[in-house]
């Protein structure tokens, strides 16, 4: 009798577990208490691209991002939805490569969509290159890596992803930086 009251507490509780696993948020931060929680992902096996996408899902208050090249399609879109979330979305990225050396145009479509949804962006031509490639979610989480938001990122090189959730100390150091950035840039106007 003890052992079968033992079974079914044990059942019940995995049930419970698994409901509120079932139940949350796929594009949610994993932990949602101040535990702080590293995740990695690599390309171009997809598991960077989709850890990307995730903590760009997760926003909920704000997004800054920076970034040395910027065509993702994917990341885009994860960009404007979050902005219809009502997330506060703001980008810096390097002038050379997404300006001058655009030959593809996919960098000024990527920033043009951006503009057009009212996301300020800057483009920063202040070094040589503006090489960092981070975000910074809801000033508690950064994503960080050599990953560029980029197809050939996402699908072609070897590269890397690291979130670190609810690490506001390093958040708060990112988004220094981020500012920083953004301040020496110039906004960007679409041609269109």
């Amino acid at each position: 009798m003890q052992r079968r009251r033992f079974l079914s507490t044990l059942w019940t509780a995995f049930l419970a577990a698994l409901s509120v696993a079932l139940a949350w948020p796929a594009d949610a931060a994993p932990i949602a208490s101040n535990t702080a929680v590293i995740e990695a992902g690599f390309s171009p096996d997809g598991s960077g691209e989709a850890l990307v996408l995730r903590a760009l899902g997760s926003a909920r208050l704000s997004i800054r991002i920076a970034a040395y090249s910027f065509t993702a399609a994917p990341v885009v879109r994860a960009l404007l939805a979050a902005r219809k979330r009502g997330v506060d979305v703001a980008v810096a990225v390097d002038e050379r490569n997404n300006l001058r050396e655009d030959k593809s145009g996919k960098a000024r479509a990527a920033l043009s969509a951006l503009v057009h949804a009212g996301i300020p962006v800057r483009t920063v031509a202040s070094f040589d290159a503006q090489h960092s490639k981070y975000a910074v979610i809801d000033g508690q989480h950064v994503q960080t890596g050599s990953y560029n938001y980029t197809t050939t990122a996402a699908r072609y090189n070897s590269e890397n992803v690291l979130v670190l959730w609810n690490r506001p100390d390093l958040a708060r150091a990112y988004l220094k930086n981020w500012q920083s950035l953004f301040d020496q840039g110039q906004p960007f106007a679409p041609d269109y």
